[in-house]
């Protein structure tokens, strides 16, 4: 006989890299396999993956990666997977696009991929794997079934009830069948289980961004998260309405564009679009600017545009930006400064606080416990948010009628049982962050991190000694450098005083005998940090060097 597990290697008491198995006996799948952008004090870091240590020891089992949809936090951990890993990949139409692209920016071609629909049934011996169509602020989102031998299992992927959608709806009649043949247990989006009632519908969206194309006279430049292209496709169809040219600016703009296009999300004549360079052709009410940068990022196109760098577009009087989004935790300070730069260059910008041009994705309260009532499991596991929101959650199901012992709060690692009889955490499996640093992937410890975290705050003090080849003699007076600490030629004295103790410290090392290279380096450190931390209050960084002459 086997056992029903369900982990997550991510996702869990975090926003980001979702990766959760569901394995039964021999035969174990993945869904979603996304990263996780670094916070603030992961300095250096480029992207955080979840380990995959468990998925590599039981590949033999994993029969398929599942995608819910094409959001980085669940497609973008696949390239790095698929470098040891081979299993096939299904999911909708435009994730598998954005998973292709992937793909070749990584050069990998391993990993053969399926496309599902609402219909799609995959089968294996002991697991059986459905779908059903759900309303995200990406297209082709999907909620996942598995039957397995101790009953469904029903991951929800991110989710909102959105009854007036731009794009396809929710399924509700497929979600009704899955619930009338029961459901074992049910795992849900917590991402906004903080927030009361219902989340705004994305054609209010649609009409506030119209309204803004009725009233104004100069150009619209329109920031918005490139994957959302249900947003994109309202934009384009009130500017082909109101007789505007289009404009991309962004590569990853571009590129999600280029395929809304190809798979019909986006309807436009082909003269609609322009080139960037294109754009003074025309008068500023004949022209619309969709492109990236609405979390601030300083690299991202409105960034340039705000700090006057963009070699093709400046911000002009008479511009109006529109901030399709609201700040992602940790990027309200940037995208406030470039705001504040687009205003004080003479834009008018308008935003998510003063105007309905953006609605989240992810379903509140009202939609979490519609969801939780639709499939009346009989266990809950809320998923997709950090701690407080994943115990939110818990409450608001216990409002729907589960009871708090058929509910389980997990971290990412732990193993938990499921069989029609009780929830049990059996193990833990390995679930610490992987950090991607350049081309280096988990090579980065805490460490390392620490380390940059002092440079960051406190700076660098080196120094340099020189010993004769016996080591035996000081042959010259130690110097110190700085980098990041103190105004070198403001602080001349703290310098020569910090010179000096070095150089007692070695002078008597050197008297006593000391031979070792690594224990002289620890005695100039524990030597001069106090020091410095009486004189400045800061600990930087202390690299002593030695050299042999």
């Amino acid at each position: 006989m086997g056992k029903l597990k369900i982990l997550a290697l991510g996702g869990l008491g975090e926003i980001g890299k979702n990766t959760y198995v569901i394995e039964y006996g021999q035969e174990m799948i993945l869904i979603d396999c996304g990263i996780k952008f670094p916070d603030n004090e992961l300095l250096g870091i480029d992207y955080v993956l979840a380990d995959y240590t468990y998925l590599k020891i039981h590949q033999d089992k994993l029969k398929g990666i599942f995608i819910t949809h094409g959001h980085e936090d669940h497609i973008g951990g696949i390239p790095y997977l698929l470098r040891d890993i081979k299993a096939p990949i299904y999911g909708g139409d435009f994730a598998l696009e954005l998973i292709k692209s992937k793909l070749e920016e990584h050069r990998l071609l391993k990993g053969t991929l399926h496309q599902i629909t609402n219909e799609t049934i995959v089968e294996f011996n002991e697991l059986k794997v459905r779908f059903f169509r759900t309303t995200h602020s990406i297209a082709d989102s999907f909620g996942i079934v598995v039957t397995t031998p101790e009953g469904n299992v029903v991951h929800t992927g991110d989710f909102k009830f959105d009854l007036t959608p731009y794009g396809a709806g929710t399924d509700f009649q497929n979600i009704a069948d899955i619930s009338r043949e029961g459901v074992l247990c049910l795992l849900s989006d917590s991402t906004n289980s903080e927030i009361p009632g219902f989340s705004a519908s994305e054609k209010r969206v649609g009409e506030a961004v119209e309204d803004i194309f009725q009233m104004i006279e100069g150009r619209v430049i329109l920031a918005a998260f490139a994957s959302n292209i249900d947003r994109i496709g309202q934009v384009v169809a009130s500017s082909v309405k109101y007789n505007r040219k289009i404009a991309i600016v962004g590569r990853s703009m571009e590129k999600t564009i280029e395929i809304g296009k190809r798979l019909g999300y986006i309807h436009a004549p082909e003269d609609s679009f322009i080139g960037v360079h294109e754009i003074n052709r025309f008068k500023s009410r004949e022209i619309t600017i969709i492109c990236t940068g609405s979390q601030g990022e300083p690299m991202a196109a409105l960034s340039r545009i705000a700090n006057g760098s963009h070699r093709h577009i400046q911000v002009i009087t008479g511009d109006t930006i529109v901030f399709s989004s609201s700040p992602i935790p940790g990027n309200t300070l940037s995208v406030n400064r470039v705001i504040d730069k687009l205003e004080r260059a003479g834009a008018n910008v308008v935003h998510h606080k003063i105007s309905e041009v953006h609605t989240s994705g992810h379903g509140y309260q009202d939609e979490q416990k519609l969801m939780i009532r639709l499939f009346n499991p009989t266990y809950f596991i809320p998923i997709h948010g950090e701690h407080r929101m994943l115990k939110e959650h818990v409450k608001l199901a216990m409002e729907c009628g589960i009871p708090r012992e058929h509910c389980a709060i997990l971290d990412n690692g732990d193993v938990l049982e499921v069989s029609l009889e009780a929830l049990e955490v059996s193990e833990k499996v390995p679930a610490e962050p992987v950090y991607v640093d350049g081309s280096g992937i988990g090579d980065i410890g805490d460490i390392v991190l620490r380390d940059r975290k002092i440079l960051s705050q406190d700076g660098l003090v080196i120094v340099t000694m020189t010993l004769s080849k016996e080591q035996k003699l000081l042959l010259t007076k130690p110097v110190i450098v700085t980098r990041g600490f103190v105004y070198v030629r403001s602080s001349d004295e703290l310098i020569k005083e910090l010179e000096e103790l070095a150089n007692d410290c070695i002078l008597k090392e050197l008297a006593e005998g000391i031979t070792e290279w690594g224990a002289l380096k620890r005695k100039v450190i524990n030597n001069i940090q106090p020091y410095i931390l009486n004189k400045t209050g800061r600990r930087p960084l202390i690299l002593p060097i030695l050299m042999s002459v």
